[in-house]
């Protein structure tokens, strides 16, 4: 039976079940009630609907979900690093992390369990199938940098740098519009969006959540940002871009419609990501290069833009906005 214990932090009187679910991501509200979630709060035995407050020391447990038959697929991953302990992935845009409604197969964790099925590690993932050794996650529409246990010490090691934020990502996204300042830091609280229970928004209430930003490249009508999360809650550089006004191209939930790019996919791409691997004392920093649909798009807007000026597509950009960094 899974188990957590922990003190509750910025709870600001949520009910247990949501506080489970939206703050610390364990269960969804319907896996509270499938899964018989028993909840200690200070020692005592509470109902899902009682309130929680910060401070209080929560003990939880709850049942294992039904096997799930996630079967092992043969799926091509373009693989950055592997050794027996982890394995670094450039993800492919489109690709869905772990299994759930609708995603049956054709996921990393489907393509995970092939590739280990000649060589099982000495210590497998415990807890949830859905998600054996799955450290971080990418969205569907994001692509880039992952990194992905192979056994149980190792992924409880990697965790732990993501929770310290000890862990640093770095993305490279394309915004519709220039942000005011070439660099910034945006600091806000994300709940979940009351209106649309898909999204999330910034609000009073939720988890903090902070991320800087760069501008490397900008033309009259979007700009080429490298965006570094220093948290990493869900949808947290989306969010952080549309409160902004800028919202990232492409992006099928919190962006509307480019009136120049109307078929774009979401620009969004984990770039670089550095941590430490087991047994080693140096940080390692993963990378993988821009995308073909990034190239695309900057070929369209260098030559707009140098249409505009009067000049070669090769000249459209000024010496100010020209790459500041190897991006």
């Amino acid at each position: 039976m899974p188990a957590f214990s922990g003190i509750v932090e910025d709870a600001a009187g949520l009910r247990l079940d949501r506080y489970v679910s939206e703050n610390l991501g364990l269960l969804s509200r319907s896996q509270v009630r499938s899964r018989s979630l028993v909840a200690l709060v200070n020692g005592k035995q509470v109902k899902r609907s009682r309130l929680v407050k910060t401070g209080d020391r929560l003990e939880l447990s709850w049942n294992e979900a039904e096997n799930p038959n996630v079967e092992p697929e043969d799926l091509p991953l373009v693989v950055l690093y592997e050794d027996p302990r982890v394995i670094v992935i450039d993800k492919a845009q489109g690709m869905v992390v772990h299994p759930g409604a609708g995603n049956h197969s054709g996921t990393l964790v489907n393509a995970l369990l092939f590739r280990r099925m000649a060589a099982p590690p000495a210590a497998p993932i415990p807890g949830d199938p859905f998600r054996p050794g799955i450290v971080h996650r990418l969205d569907k529409d994001t692509s880039g940098v992952m990194i992905c246990a192979w056994d149980a010490g190792t992924l409880a090691f990697l965790s732990g740098q993501f929770k310290t934020r000890k862990a640093r990502k770095r993305y490279v996204a394309i915004l519709r519009g220039v942000p005011g300042e070439e660099t910034g830091r945006i600091r806000t609280r994300l709940c979940r969006d009351s209106r649309n229970r898909k999204r999330f928004a910034v609000g009073e209430r939720g988890k903090e959540a902070l991320t800087y930003f760069r501008i490397i490249r900008s033309w009259t009508s979007h700009s080429l940002v490298l965006l570094y999360p220093r948290t990493g809650r869900t949808h947290q550089l989306r969010v952080h871009m549309d409160w902004l006004g800028h919202p990232i191209v492409g992006d099928p939930l919190y962006g509307s419609r480019d009136r120049l790019f109307p078929g774009a996919s979401m620009m969004l791409h984990a770039k670089n990501l550095s941590l430490t691997l087991p047994g080693e004392q140096e940080r390692r920093i993963f990378s993988s290069p821009l995308p073909d649909r990034f190239r695309s798009l900057i070929r369209v807007l260098k030559a707009r833009a140098g249409r505009a000026a009067g000049l070669s597509p090769a000249a459209g950009l000024s010496p100010r906005h020209r790459v500041i960094g190897s991006g």
